[in-house]
């Protein structure tokens, strides 16, 4: 055994490589697509958006942010269902995400997504939660 200091790219594309083996004898083919939606103000400053990636017909959520002065107006509702529906589009069949106890999530609640997991608050560290929701008949909202 070794331990690697730092970042060394050549070493994490290795690992990656081999459990995406993996999966693939398990899987099949990986179709791993980003999926991005933005929101700009009038002037074309980034307000807020919603960042993941489709595979195996999930949605994996990997960042979803909305700019202190759009809070609250609904924003971020509207960029959650437009990322979801094109999710769907893709053939997604549930979205997946987790959020630390002091983000959201009571907003993804809202959203519809549940509870599917807690790792507890520990000295140091907030709780966080893993939440997702199923989608039925192609139907977000």
């Amino acid at each position: 055994m070794s331990q690697a200091e730092g970042e060394n790219s050549e070493l994490v594309d290795a690992l990656v490589d081999g459990v995406r083996q993996f999966n693939f004898d398990k899987m099949g083919l990986e179709t791993s697509e980003p999926l991005t939606v933005l929101a700009h103000n009038d002037l074309g400053k980034l307000i807020g958006g919603v960042y993941g990636r489709t595979i195996y017909k999930n949605f994996l959520i990997h960042v979803v942010w909305v700019d202190e002065t759009a809070r609250g107006t609904g924003l971020g509702r509207e960029l959650m269902l437009a990322a979801e529906q094109l999710a769907v589009g893709r053939g997604c069949l549930q979205a997946q995400v987790d959020t630390l106890d002091f983000q959201a999530p009571e907003f993804y609640q809202k959203l519809g997504f549940t509870l599917a997991g807690t790792v507890p608050a520990f000295e140091g560290s907030p709780a966080r939660y893993f939440l997702m929701k199923r989608y039925c008949d192609s139907v977000v909202g």
